[in-house]
């Protein structure tokens, strides 16, 4: 049977189609609704975060490191400046693969695998991107030419001019004025990012760490368009930096080089310092080092020369040095038993050649084994008799003796201005206990009394006794920086003054210090006759090694390092002090002998002039100068 013929529905058909295009419109609508309030949210509600975004895209801001401030000394000598100089520059966003770039680099200026992995490790870094990181420094004119010749094969390697660092001295001020050198991840983390944003240096030891702050300087910006590439197609804006202050130390370059010759060479520190302004003349640790390599990234295997030498010359003597005073510290344990009242200016002690405490058999020898008689105090500094001072410290005690030495400045850092100034050791009761859990032992007394046993001291701690002593007591501590962009270093914590009971105290050490070098019986009397003014010093020697008991000291049967030090205190003239000086020589032995000669030596140097006579400036300053007969 056939189907019936269905026809078609014309009215659904348009319903439908109807239906269809009502629910298309309201789905294009709402897409229009949303892509609508989408670009107002875009537009308009995060408009300023969006119109950043994209101006950031075309301008940069780059960062316009400081010039960083000069070091002179005091007449105007410069000791540290900065020079011009060429840098190979890397920018990893332009150079793509930057390590095959580096492959390249090696390449073509034909250096090797040291180099390499020095520019990797420079090139990570980095710290911002499309930032410019130096690689390489002080390129010579070969290696532009090489570079510009292979540029097409280099991408992101740029030779830019840049200022650096430089110490035209070198060696002579290495320890005092320090050096700077590329910023490391540990200093990145204490730095402001602001600041340094544009800096790869900062100041490593001495004064260039200290006084870092001063000597940066203020950071500058610039405001650059760019393209998408990053190469810069204008300069929007700029902002110059302001350059780091100049430093003026109260070093002389003169003085400092006959230090230097004074001490021909030996291992060894001096320190000069102006009693009455704590102003440091000179500052000499020897052997010392060129601090140049340093700033622009020193090689491997001369670092690890200068490290391992046997001789130290990275180690600054001066600040660093922990040696025992020796018999250098007998004037001012002389001036703590006249304060103290246990001795007087004539008290004597027979001296046979050793003391004995009561009920002991040990003797504790002097110097001179055959003993010197009868001593009062001004023979006992002239001949540095140990029995006396044997005497006079087990008189004192160590709780005595403790607090007048540590008014000195022994046990503590008397510096101003030097970073790396460490405190030395004044020993105690109480030290001793908490160090080694042991009671203070009376023996210990007496060989504290002449300098030896637990006490260190650096040659600066003495060059500041020294100074104590010859402006009577008066505290200044002891500075490098004489004026910073004009102003002048000020104390944040000055030390109280010495004072004794009887000024006439300070005569009496003084006059005590002037046998020394003055007196027939005088230690250093050689020394003494061969001057045109006055001199109050105090020789000394540093045990290194113990000698048993009853043994006598025997340069022969000891090894060259093994032997004593050497050290010498002074101040000149002895009537108006214009210099103080404390000397120390490893291994020299004869305070009096090789360090005395030494002292004179810078003292000369600065009270002397060319005709080898008393400065008039310094002649006018003694008493009853200008006088009439």
């Amino acid at each position: 049977m056939p189907q019936p013929i269905r026809l078609k529905d014309h009215e659904r058909d348009a319903r439908l189609v109807k239906r269809r295009v009502l629910v298309s419109a309201a789905v294009v609508l709402l897409l229009m609704s949303v892509l609508l309030a989408r670009l107002y949210y875009l537009q308009v509600v995060q408009y300023e975060y969006h119109s950043t975004l994209a101006e950031n895209n075309r301008i940069h801001v780059q960062p316009i490191p400081p010039t960083r401030g000069l070091i002179y000394d005091r007449n105007g000598v410069i000791l540290a400046d900065n020079r011009p100089s060429f840098s190979l520059t890397l920018t990893r966003e332009r150079a793509g693969d930057w390590q095959q770039v580096l492959d390249q680099v090696v390449e073509v200026l034909e250096l090797g695998e040291e180099e390499r992995a020095l520019f990797e490790r420079r090139t990570r870094q980095g710290r911002r991107p499309f930032e410019p990181v130096p690689i390489m420094f002080e390129l010579s004119e070969e290696q532009i030419a090489r570079i510009a010749v292979n540029q097409f094969r280099l991408p992101g390697v740029d030779v830019a001019a840049q200022l650096v660092r430089h110490y035209p001295l070198k060696e002579h001020f290495a320890h005092s004025v320090g050096y700077v050198g590329r910023i490391n991840e540990q200093e990145l983390k204490n730095l402001d990012p602001t600041n340094y944003s544009g800096t790869h240096h900062i100041g490593k030891t001495g004064l260039e760490k200290f006084y870092e702050d001063q000597l940066h300087g203020q950071v500058g910006y610039e405001e650059v368009e760019t393209n998408a590439r990053g190469r810069v197609l204008r300069v929007l804006k700029r902002t110059d930096p302001k350059p780091g202050a100049d430093l003026h130390l109260t070093l002389d370059v003169r003085l400092q080089e006959a230090a230097e010759e004074a001490l021909g060479g030996r291992r060894g520190a001096i320190v000069a310092i102006q009693p009455d302004s704590g102003e440091v003349l000179a500052m000499v640790s020897q052997p010392s080092f060129d601090p140049n390599p340093f700033v622009t990234g020193i090689g491997f295997k001369a670092y690890a020369e200068l490290r391992d030498s046997i001789d130290r010359p990275l180690y600054n003597r001066v600040l660093r040095g922990l040696y025992p005073p020796g018999s250098t510290i007998k004037p001012m344990v002389a001036a703590a038993g006249l304060d103290a009242g246990v001795i007087t200016r004539s008290s004597r002690v027979f001296d046979p050649g050793f003391f004995q405490l009561p009920n002991h058999s040990h003797k504790y020898r002097n110097w001179n084994r055959n003993g010197d008689g009868w001593v009062d105090m001004e023979l006992a500094i002239a001949r540095s008799n140990d029995t006396y001072f044997y005497d006079l410290a087990n008189r004192l005690g160590i709780d005595r003796l403790h607090q007048y030495m540590s008014a000195y400045g022994f046990g503590q850092r008397v510096a101003l201005d030097m970073y790396e100034e460490t405190g030395g050791l004044m020993p105690s009761r109480e030290w001793k206990r908490n160090r080694y859990r042991q009671a203070w032992y009376p023996g210990e007394t007496l060989i504290l009394g002449i300098g030896q046993g637990y006490m260190q001291a650096t040659p600066l701690q003495l060059a500041q006794a020294t100074a104590l002593v010859a402006t009577r007591g008066r505290w200044i501590r002891p500075h490098l920086a004489r004026s910073l962009d004009g102003t002048p270093p000020v104390d944040p914590k000055p030390m109280p003054d010495i004072v004794y009971r009887d000024p006439r105290t300070w005569d009496l050490i003084r006059q005590g210090m002037e046998a020394v070098l003055h007196s027939p019986r005088g230690t250093a009397n050689k020394v003494g006759a061969a001057s045109l003014y006055r001199i109050a010093g105090k020789s000394g020697t540093a045990q290194v090694v113990a000698i048993k008991q009853g043994e006598k000291y025997d340069r022969n049967k000891v090894a060259e390092r093994h032997r004593d030090h050497a050290l010498f205190i002074a101040f000149a003239p002895a009537e108006a002090p214009q210099i103080a000086v404390a000397v120390m020589v490893e291994n020299g032995e004869s305070g009096s002998g090789v360090a005395a000669p030494v002292a004179k030596a810078v003292m000369d140097a600065w009270l002397l002039d060319e005709q080898g006579q008393l400065k008039a400036e310094y002649a006018a300053a003694l008493p009853g100068a200008g006088s009439k007969p």
